[in-house]
């Protein structure tokens, strides 16, 4: 595999800190039974953050059920669902990070190139700090500074491209 393709592939922020409920079903074909993202389940109203730096394609309601989709920079859509409320809307640009729509009870999160369903859970990075050396004589104190997430589709795709 290319470099190209490597850095291609991206790496998300988890939209919410909680537990998977509903993992990811591919389906056998394009109109099979199966679940095309993952769904978590929350303790009450929660704030969900975008998952990557995009621009709102969708903000409304479909069959009752409140969705926002993100196309993501890189060409992913993001879709976040089961809302409760939203702060964006179509043609907004946002930011990973950033506080987009809340949910309660539960949240869907689906990534989608193309008419392809991706599993998510790959593509979700884990933030990790550098460890820090701590001063022991009443020195000021630093946070460590976050390094970029981490994601099995970036690692596997990293060392099979070496």
């Amino acid at each position: 595999m290319s470099v190209l393709v490597a850095l291609a592939l991206s790496c998300y922020l988890a939209p919410v800190d909680a537990p998977i409920l509903v993992p990811f079903v591919e389906p056998a074909c394009a109109y099979c039974s199966g679940h095309r993202g993952i769904e978590y389940s929350l303790a009450g109203r929660v704030d969900i953050r975008a998952a990557a730096v995009g621009v709102v394609a969708f903000s409304g309601d479909v069959a009752g059920i409140r969705y926002v989709v993100v196309l993501g920079d890189d060409g992913i859509s993001a879709t976040y669902g089961m809302l409760e409320s939203t702060s964006v809307g179509a043609g907004d640009r946002v930011r990973a990070g950033q506080s987009i729509v809340t949910a309660t009870n539960r949240f869907y999160f689906g990534l989608r190139r193309g008419d392809v369903y991706l599993d998510p859970v790959p593509y979700i990075g884990i933030v990790t700090r550098l460890p820090r050396l701590v001063p022991t004589v009443g020195g000021r104190r630093r946070a460590a500074t976050p390094r970029p997430p981490r994601c099995s589709i970036t690692s596997a795709t990293t060392k099979s491209s070496r």
